[in-house]
């Protein structure tokens, strides 16, 4: 196991390193200082282009926001699509210190961080992370039509790593929650397709492999919440979507292994859903992410196939 900890911590190196990438606009869709989203618009193209949503990772801990995938935004601009990158509420607050506005360079995407992690333990709010992204979600046409005058919302497509490859299979499946949730939309949302990214997609096998150091259980309250709340937060619980879906898994992830998104694809199939997965051979987590590696580059032609 050295060398697969050694290369871990290289990839995630890598990942991290890239200077972060300052949006071209930002807009608030509430007033908490997490509920706002940064816009890049598209580099070289003066026609209509798709609109990718990116959600970050970090385990839904609040020390990990969306300045550690700015990169990856850039990069997804120089092919193209304008990019909407979503904050929102993590954790229990956040850390002395931080802060949304400011950004948190050499935050890990997956969660895993050893002596960081222990200073914030605590993996999402319940509801707030849930009340944010729906929220973004349905501002988003009006804020990317004055932000990103070149997006096509039609061509819509969210993506997200990890803990955010969560957030967008959830959004992606408001339409069936449960009966009262506050957050059931009426309607599928206009979606292209989703893009997740070594999700935390199968709440049960994330715990099982106890996935980010017990992150589902504390982002749902509990284990006596656990069920309850698994009901309206669980993307394996919240099929079939009806909405056009791959899933970017490394085979050779320790941060969420690939079990995880094997199990939430066999409870797609079992729901009567075809959700398509792309493993990729010798890839472990960052790389999805992370503009100087291949990955990142098979990431983006997954996200052309459902936007164009």
């Amino acid at each position: 196991m050295p060398d697969r900890a050694a290369r871990d911590a290289a990839e995630e190196a890598s990942a991290l390193s890239h200077p972060p990438v300052a949006s071209d606009s930002t807009a608030s869709y509430g007033e908490h200082p997490d509920q706002v989203v940064d816009f890049y618009a598209p580099r070289d193209r003066d026609d209509r282009v798709p609109l990718v949503v990116v959600l970050h990772g970090g385990a839904w801990r609040a020390r990990y926001d969306r300045a550690h995938v700015s990169p990856f935004a850039g990069f997804l601009t120089r092919h193209g699509f304008a990019v909407a990158s979503v904050e929102y509420r993590r954790g229990p607050g956040d850390p002395p210190g931080a802060s949304a506005a400011s950004g948190a360079s050499g935050a890990s995407g997956g969660g895993t961080g050893t002596g960081a992690e222990g200073a914030d333990p605590v993996a999402g709010r319940w509801p707030e992370t849930f009340d944010d992204v729906a929220a973004a979600l349905d501002a988003l046409p009006a804020l990317a039509a004055a932000h990103l005058p070149r997006a096509d919302p039609r061509r819509t497509v969210v993506t997200g790593h990890s803990a955010g490859g969560h957030l967008a299979l959830w959004a992606a499946a408001r339409h069936v929650l449960p009966a009262g949730s506050p957050w059931r939309r009426a309607e599928p949302p206009e979606l292209r397709g989703v893009v997740a990214l070594a999700p935390i997609a199968h709440f049960g096998s994330a715990v099982e492999l106890d996935v980010c150091g017990g992150a589902v259980i504390q982002l749902l309250g509990g284990e006596a919440l656990f069920k309850e709340r698994a009901a309206s937060a669980d993307p394996a619980l919240l099929l079939p979507t009806g909405i056009a879906t791959t899933v970017v898994q490394g085979r050779a992830d320790t941060v969420v292994p690939a079990a995880v998104a094997e199990a939430y694809v066999e409870a797609a199939a079992r729901a009567g859903e075809m959700v398509g997965l792309t493993v990729l051979d010798d890839v472990g987590h960052f790389p999805l992410i992370d503009p100087a590696a291949d990955a990142c580059a098979v990431v983006a032609e997954e996200i052309a196939q459902l936007a164009w």
